[in-house]
């Protein structure tokens, strides 16, 4: 068996933020097993979405954002040892290591929303947080002019579910500019009573939606898609939308299934790595960390957690017994267009108080400038630094 310092499983952004800023801090022999050949920048999929941007410009190949001095492994997990620790990879080939990070991302759970791939094959269903619908959903939206439409937000864990309310907006905003919403039925559908359960940003958040004359299904769950009709279960029942021209429904997601057969998981249902969530260490192998989505940091996933997660698991990674633990205070950072043009930043910690990145003005307020910076500034930073280890 072969043996590398610090084994990375994942190399999405996690994983190569991660691999480039354990290198800048001084760890060597870093390998990063990923099997995928192009690297996504995924929160632009919701502006492909919403006829703001191409897939090429969210795509590089995965041979170019690996740090230089890391050792790709252009493989699948199939099995963990985390006692070990070491992993099996689809090839056969078994890697051990001394320090494994687990950070694969989560995987769509198709079982839990039946009819949901039929409808995406039939072309009235889609999303923009899935690959092969994302190029798709603004085209089957820009032209409508009357019908009806459903929107949802998936329930937690769920890759920064808060940005689907992001397609939402901007189709609704173009609508509005087309003369065509007033004839267009727009339901959106939340897993809880509120889009965000933040009491300031949720208030904007309702004018926003009542601005739009969206109607909100809340604390309801998607069970069902067939013949254009969208089945929800809430609090109150079962209810039926049929004749629905177009659905944008976010599946659900979970870990990978080698994470719940591997003694990783927790208790939750979503199979999320079991971790200390200020730490990153896991529970009962202390020579597994984790880090991303799949983590069970109690907080919710973005990318702008993932740049605090990244430089607290770094430090702890490569100081670990000569110094004391760094703690992650849960932030998060939920970007969400209000409009084709406005969008507003909110960030908050692991308890969802405030926790903005800087003082003034308040980001929370839907505006261009941070538009511009979600829709431009943040995609440059990412390839040119982020992924670099450099932020």
């Amino acid at each position: 068996m072969e043996h590398r310092g610090v084994l990375i499983i994942g190399g999405g952004n996690a994983g190569v933020s991660l691999a480039a800023r354990l290198l800048r801090d001084g760890a060597d022999d870093v390998a990063v097993v990923e099997s995928q050949a192009v690297h996504r920048y995924r929160p632009l999929l919701n502006y492909v979405g919403s006829g703001e941007a191409t897939m090429s410009s969210l795509e590089r190949p995965a041979a170019k954002v690996m740090p230089e001095g890391a050792t790709w492994i252009e493989d699948q997990v199939v099995a963990v040892d985390p006692a070990g620790p070491s992993v099996r990879l689809a090839s056969g080939r078994e890697v051990g290591c001394t320090t494994l990070v687990v950070c694969p991302g989560l995987e769509e759970d198709w079982d839990a929303t039946p009819g949901l791939r039929e409808a995406q094959a039939a072309g009235w269903a889609g999303s923009t947080f899935v690959i092969e619908t994302a190029p798709v959903v603004w085209s089957a939206l820009r032209h409508l002019r009357a019908g009806r439409v459903v929107f949802t937000v998936p329930p937690e864990p769920a890759p920064c579910g808060a940005t689907a309310l992001k397609p939402l907006f901007m189709a609704c905003d173009h609508w509005r500019r087309q003369g065509v919403l007033r004839d267009i039925e727009v339901h959106l559908v939340l897993p809880g009573p509120t889009p965000l359960g933040l009491a300031g940003p949720d208030g904007r958040l309702e004018q926003v939606l009542a601005s739009y004359g969206v109607r909100v299904l809340r604390e309801g769950r998607v069970t069902g898609l067939a013949d254009r009709r969208v089945t929800f279960t809430t609090p109150a029942g079962e209810v039926e939308l049929d004749d629905v021209t177009y659905a944008h429904v976010v599946p659900h997601y979970r870990a990978p299934r080698w994470v719940t057969e591997s003694d990783l998981e927790g208790a939750g249902d979503a199979g999320l790595v079991d971790v200390d969530p200020q730490t990153m260490r896991h529970r009962r192998h202390p020579s597994v960390w984790s880090l991303g989505d799949v983590a069970d940091l109690r907080t919710r996933p973005s990318g702008g957690g993932l740049r605090k997660q990244v430089e607290v698991l770094s430090h702890n990674i490569t100081t670990a017994g000569s110094e004391p633990p760094q703690h992650y205070d849960g932030y998060t950072v939920m970007p969400i267009t209000t409009s084709r043009r406005r969008l507003m930043l909110v960030e908050v910690d692991r308890d969802g108080r405030p926790a903005p990145t800087v003082p003034f003005p308040d980001l929370t307020k839907p505006r261009v400038m941070t538009w511009y910076a979600d829709r431009y500034g943040l995609p440059l930073t990412y390839f040119t630094r982020i992924l670099r280890g450099k932020v």
